[in-house]
């Protein structure tokens, strides 16, 4: 059947109640050329990005490695990372230069996702002045996928100094109709599933066995298969099992799901905390299926906001982790709560590691996620030594194993630390893995023209 050609837009398709269901399918042999280095039409292998965004900085001395270069050793807070450290690159010692640092806090470090300033709008209110990098990417690869990106967010909790503004509502930002959108994050995996999979259909009451989507598209994968070869048939029953497996666990959680388009359905609180562990990995596979599925290419992934109410109940936090982090550097809640992020990132990154993709690949293989948060040291507010990781293979694009890149030693200084060259360099790198005919990225005194090559292979 290795003649057989398939269309990577191919999705499974079937109809429920006069309402159209359609799942996506993994990328197969049959897509691609007869060498299997591209897809069938011509174009290149995907390529994804993410953005991943944790809040409240860090313990400069406790989280950036001791060592630089290739021999760098995983520190104490970002030991979560030791099963996927071979795919992480480390940035540090670089500056956040926006204009005005400090005027309204932990408002300035967004600007490490877009290289370009904020728009102060009153108070502890900030609105973006340009398009985050997730989105130009975005922009280079438009009408190459269903969706255009994914956004998501796993803390629900909202700020407690009454922050606002585009800054606050969004880590991801879309030059749209002559001015920049907030890309607001999705916090329910009920409704990331109906975004990316397809219509949900729930059964009429709770006496009836709800109905898998996968019921609905059934016929359609087995008039696909008979037209298939053996290992994409393979591929696509591991496919659809997986995807079902993934269905049934997001309805599993409490409160069963009634009424899907509820943002209560799920990550719903039980006796008052979070369940920010579950949530997380839901949202990982949720846009793992989306990237192999080809349904999506670009995503933001927020695991809580800065200044936010979040307590790390899974590790007996006892404390909002804002709060912890005004306690200094010393704070041992806050290291904690540091660590525990890292164990969130480390959690998605595995999940993409254990992902098949195409040619032997995984998921992390193909893949490019920038990682940074708000500010460098919670307690001063500091966006200079904001840290920095980059993940993933970006297909033979980044530079593996990873490597630690220092521009310079930290000073010791917790409330003052130091910085030099510009971390929007870091994003210009990214988006020329995407369009390596990309000159700038930002603007004013955040742009950035020289690419961090040194990430690079």
């Amino acid at each position: 059947m290795r003649n057989f050609k398939l269309s990577r837009r191919r999705m499974l398709r079937g109809m429920a109640g006069g309402a159209s269901i359609a799942v996506g399918l993994p990328l197969l042999e049959a897509m691609m050329n007869t060498h299997g280095d591209a897809l069938a039409g011509g174009d290149a292998l995907p390529l994804r990005f993410m953005t991943w965004y944790w809040a409240d900085g860090i313990v400069i001395d406790r989280w950036e490695p001791e060592q630089v270069g290739d021999d760098w050793q995983l520190s104490e807070q970002l030991a979560p990372l030791a099963n996927v450290k071979d795919h992480v690159s480390v940035v540090s010692g670089m500056a956040n230069r926006t204009p005005g640092n400090l005027l309204v806090t932990h408002h300035e470090g967004m600007a490490g996702l877009s290289g370009h300033p904020l728009v102060q709008a009153g108070g502890f209110n900030t609105n973006a002045s340009g398009p985050t990098i997730d989105q130009v990417i975005a922009d280079t690869l438009e009408g190459t996928t269903p969706i255009r990106a994914a956004h998501v967010r796993v803390s629900k909790r909202q700020s407690t100094d009454g922050d606002g503004g585009t800054n606050y509502i969004a880590m991801s930002h879309r030059e749209q109709g002559g001015g920049i959108v907030a890309q607001t994050p999705q916090v329910d995996p009920q409704e990331v599933w109906q975004l990316l999979f397809g219509e949900f259909v729930p059964a009429p009451d709770d006496s009836d066995l709800r109905v898998s989507i996968l019921d609905y598209v059934r016929e359609d994968a087995n008039a696909l298969k008979s037209n298939l070869g053996t290992t994409d048939k393979q591929r696509v029953d591991a496919h659809l099992e997986g995807v079902y497996e993934l269905e049934q666990k997001i309805l599993a959680t409490p409160p069963s799901c009634d009424l899907p388009d509820l943002p209560t359905e799920t990550n719903t609180d039980t006796g008052g905390v979070e369940p920010i562990s579950s949530t997380n990995e839901a949202m990982a596979r949720l846009i793992a299926y989306a990237f192999v599925c080809d349904i999506t290419r670009v995503a933001s992934f927020q695991l809580k906001r800065f200044v936010s109410a979040t307590v790390f109940d899974e590790i007996d936090a006892g404390e909002i982790h804002h709060n912890a982090s005004h306690q200094g550097p010393g704070s041992a809640t806050y290291q904690a709560g540091i660590t525990y992020q890292m164990q969130k990132f480390a959690d998605l990154l595995e999940i993409f590691a254990e992902t098949e993709d195409l040619n032997g690949d995984t998921l992390l293989d193909t893949s490019i996620i920038y990682a940074t948060s708000d500010c460098s040291t919670g307690a001063s507010h500091s966006v200079q030594r904001q840290p920095i990781l980059v993940a993933g293979g970006g297909r033979g694009y980044l530079r593996h194993p990873g490597i630690h890149y220092q521009t310079t030693p930290f000073n010791g200084n917790h409330n003052n630390p130091n910085g030099e060259e510009n971390m929007s360099d870091v994003l210009l790198a990214c988006l020329q893995a995407f369009d390596p005919t990309a000159e700038s990225v930002g603007s004013g005194a955040l742009e950035s023209t020289t690419p961090l090559t040194d990430i690079v292979a």
